[in-house]
């Protein structure tokens, strides 16, 4: 349960950082392409950690049947 705990900490982490990170892209599109596409990129990058960690935090089929 404490494992539980620490990942959906670390998904609210990474939501925020990802929100960022995909607001920085769209600000900087008009202005500096390259860097938009290295925050895109990086927010890609740990959308692919949080698919990862919500795979690691769903529940055991034994606990959804109870």
């Amino acid at each position: 349960m404490e494992n539980l705990n620490k990942i959906k900490q670390n998904q609210i982490k990474l939501q925020n950082r990802y929100k960022q990170l995909i607001e920085q892209a769209y600000n900087l599109r008009e202005t500096d392409c390259a860097l938009s596409d290295i925050s895109e990129f990086k927010a890609i990058k740990l959308l692919n950690k949080l698919n990862r960690l919500k795979y690691l935090s769903r529940e055991p089929a034994k606990q959804r049947l109870l």
